[in-house]
Formats: structure tokens, C-alpha cells, sequence
């Protein structure tokens, strides 16, 4: 798949952008740590050439945290097209600045930044408005253009789909467009805390403020990766007077449980439908999947997957178009890809469901919002969803547990050799081979 994907990207050849992939690399040779993946669940630790500076408004990163999100397991799985043998791979970072180009004027070295995951060039009508997710110059790919009609803002180590820009799972990263695309942490805030500023903050916040979960509402979520449970806080912070939280986890059910008043449904052990319909017969308000396309539930599309008769699985959407009420509203955050099959589209209809597929979050409109009025305020307390501490050596093994979702694992803090000590309140530094064998 991934040949055929990347040999149809080359006929059609790149769109011109403002943001190139293609980086300088330092004059002396000097080389750093860094993860590239090399096939369906090869992910390595490679000797790769330190950025330099190679356009203006570039900014490079000695990177001080870095972790792996649910999303990058679309990767590690070959299900994303456009990936290529030797890719840098992780688009959630942060870091102390080591060089800037000529056009930075903001920024200088020594200043402490965390970075979107998206590429925005801060002038096209998308990131006029903030919508840094949906910039139109910094994404190369033809194929996605072919695919969606439009093309994503590029996005750091997610693949030629996405623009082919190296990822942050690395000891230096190079931040195209850097004033546009970091943001300055304040003093008294700690790596920990504005690391997850990049993703998982705002793509969890941009679910729940999209799909409009409002005042006394009941949400339902299905998944509960660090997305979910974010939702799940964010939900509740909005208002909601209930949530139910679906997952499998016992671990990650119970620290949905332990956030206010929500319902945790353990979709093995209950039927999802005939649980929450019993419960509110009129229908949930507001439903968001924050799951993932990989991994399908019922034997029909376990079938229909593994021969390639659908990308993606309807499972999920089917079960909150069914559950919430008419009128009802309903938001995709999980990442989805290509097509399905069996999608309820006569439910949807007939009930006038408010289908909103959320898209990939705009981190500059919210960004800002989420540091002053939730992190620095103590309303969102971020150590509720970090479980671990890791060395950026241990990446390889990091990806085939957090897979398998070893000893409860959410999100991960990893560091690099540039990174601070932990702060209180969050995870120590351990080993994956400490905990791998345990399964929660």
C-alpha cells in the first residue's frame, strides 16, 4: 500500500508550498538521536544529520520533551498512507530554542517554546482566522489533494500525506515558519505541563467546543486514550450533567470515574446501546468518538478490513448515531482516514443528527485560551493524564507497549538529554522494560 501510495504521489509530483520538508543539515556533520519508521511496527532509533537553519523564518529546537500520541499508532500500523522507509516520526514537542533564522525577530536562542503540531504559515485566509490545522501553503501532498477535494496544514512526523515534514522524536527538530508555530511558555510552568499544549490539550478542547457540549447536557464518549479522558474533563468543565465514558481499560474506565459524575461502560462486558438507551431512553445530547479506525469490533468488519473492502470502521459512529437524541449532535476527533462500510446514513437523516466530523484540531485558536484560563489557573490539572517517564532511547519498545496499552499506559512523557528533571507531581523516569510486563 505504502508503495503504491508514495509511486502515485511522484507522478502527480508536490503542490508548491511555503514550507519545504527538505532540511539543511549542519556544516560539521554532527548528527542526533532521533525515531524513523521502516515498515509495518519498525520503528528505530537512527543517527540522523542536526537541522540547520534552511529558510528564513525557520526555527530550530534543542527538543526537552517530546511523547507518542494514539494517532502515531496509525503510523506504526502502516495505515497511513504516504509513509516512507527512514520518516522521523512524532509531531508532539517542545524545547529550548538553539538557532533562528533571519526572519525571527520574537524568538531567540534560550527561549522555552512548545509547538503546534501543525505547520501554519500565519497569512493564508485559514491561519487569519486561526484555523492553523487547515493552512493551505504548508502541505505539499497531491495525493491528499486528489483524496479530500483539499489538503491538511502539513503536520511534523505523520508522513508524505501530511507533507513529509520530520517529526519531534528527536534531540533537535526544525520549526518551519518557528514564530508562527511557537509558542513562548511562561515562567513556573513546567515541561510536563505545556508539552501536551502541541495535541492533546487542544484536539480534546476543540471536540468538545465544536460538537457545542453545553450546560446540563449528557455526553456520551467513546474512547478513553488521553483524547477521551480530556474530553471527558473538558465535558464536565463545560457543564455536562453526566457523562457516559466507554472504553475497555479497566485502568483508564476508572480514571474516567474518578473525574466527577461519570458513567464508565466497559463495551466488552456490556451492550453500549442497550445500557445507555436503558438509561436515557431520549437520547444522549452529545456523542464524540474519541477512538481509533484500527481496530474494528465485530467479525463483519474485522473481514471486510483485513481484505481491504473498507479503510475505516462505522462501528462506533453508528452506535451514537443511534444513541443520541433527534437533533442530536455528534463528533468525530478519533482519526479517520479513507471509507467505510454499513454507515446508518437513513438513521442520520431521519433523526436530523448534527454530523460534525471535528477535523484536525486547530491548536492556535486554542492554545492560548487553554494555558491562561485552564493551566495556570488550576482548573485542568494536566497530571491526570500523564502515567509515565521514558528516556528517548527507549522509543522502540514505547511503541509496541503503548500499543498494547501495557500497565495502564496514557500519556508519556519522554525525555531527551536537553530535558529538565520531573516536576513534582508527575512520573519519574523508569524504563519500559520496568513495567512492559504488566498489563492493566
Amino acid at each position: 500500500m505504502q508503495a503504491v501510495a508514495n509511486l502515485v504521489q511522484d507522478s502527480m509530483g508536490p503542490v508548491p508550498v511555503a514550507a519545504n520538508p527538505e532540511y539543511k543539515h549542519r556544516p560539521d556533520g554532527s548528527t542526533m538521536k532521533a525515531l524513523a519508521w521502516f515498515g509495518s511496527e519498525k520503528v528505530q532509533m537512527v543517527d540522523a544529520p542536526i537541522p540547520d537553519i534552511s529558510e528564513d523564518k525557520d526555527v530550530i529546537l534543542k527538543v526537552t520533551g517530546t511523547t507518542i500520541c494514539g494517532s502515531d499508532l496509525h503510523l506504526y500500523h502502516s495505515e497511513m498512507i504516504g509513509m516512507q522507509k527512514g520518516d522521523i516520526l512524532g509531531h508532539e514537542f517542545m524545547g529550548v530554542v538553539d538557532k533562528v533564522g533571519p526572519g525571527v525577530t520574537t524568538l531567540k536562542p534560550g527561549d522555552k517554546v512548545v509547538t503546534s503540531f501543525q505547520v501554519a504559515c500565519g497569512t493564508c485566509r485559514y491561519c487569519q482566522k486561526k484555523f492553523s490545522s487547515m493552512c493551505d501553503r504548508t502541505n505539499n501532498s497531491s495525493l491528499m489533494q486528489s483524496m479530500y477535494g483539499q489538503r491538511d496544514a502539513g503536520f511534523f512526523g505523520y508522513g508524505h500525506l501530511t507533507g513529509g515534514l520530520p517529526g519531534g522524536q528527536a534531540e533537535y527538530a526544525r520549526v518551519p515558519f518557528g514564530e508562527v508555530n511557537c509558542l513562548k511558555v511562561p515562567p513556573g510552568v513546567s515541561d510536563e505541563q505545556a508539552l501536551y499544549l502541541s495535541d492533546v490539550l487542544p484536539t480534546s478542547y476543540h471536540a468538545v467546543v465544536d460538537t457545542r457540549v453545553e450546560e446540563g447536557d449528557i455526553v456520551g464518549i467513546w474512547g478513553l486514550g488521553p483524547i477521551g479522558l480530556a474530553c471527558v474533563k473538558w465535558a464536565l468543565l463545560k457543564g455536562a450533567s453526566k457523562v457516559y465514558a466507554i472504553d475497555t481499560q479497566p485502568a483508564r474506565l476508572a480514571a474516567a470515574a474518578a473525574l466527577g459524575n461519570v458513567v464508565p461502560v466497559d463495551f466488552k462486558a456490556d451492550n453500549v446501546t442497550k445500557k445507555i438507551h436503558g438509561e436515557v431512553p431520549g437520547g444522549l445530547d452529545v456523542c464524540i468518538d474519541a477512538t481509533s479506525f484500527h481496530e474494528p469490533k465485530t467479525l463483519l468488519h474485522k473481514v471486510e478490513k483485513a481484505l481491504m473492502l473498507e479503510t475505516d470502521v462505522s462501528e462506533t459512529p453508528n452506535e451514537m448515531i443511534w444513541l443520541v437524541k433527534k437533533f442530536g449532535r455528534v463528533g468525530l476527533i478519533g482519526a479517520y482516514a479513507g471509507y467505510t462500510n454499513h454507515f446508518n446514513i437513513g438513521a442520520l437523516m431521519e433523526k436530523g443528527v448534527r454530523f460534525i466530523g471535528n477535523g484536525q484540531a486547530p491548536v492556535h485558536l486554542y492554545w492560548h485560551e487553554i494555558l491562561n484560563d485552564y493551566i495556570l489557573t488550576g482548573k485542568f490539572d494536566v497530571s491526570m493524564l500523564v502515567s509515565h517517564r521514558v528516556s528517548i532511547e527507549d522509543f522502540p519498545k514505547l511503541y509496541e507497549k503503548f500499543d498494547k496499552r501495557f500497565a495502564g499506559v496514557e500519556k508519556v512523557f519522554v525525555q531527551t538529554k536537553f530535558s529538565e528533571p520531573p516536576s513534582k507531581g508527575f512520573p519519574q523516569l523508569t524504563k519500559v522494560d520496568d513495567w512492559a510486563n504488566k498489563v492493566l
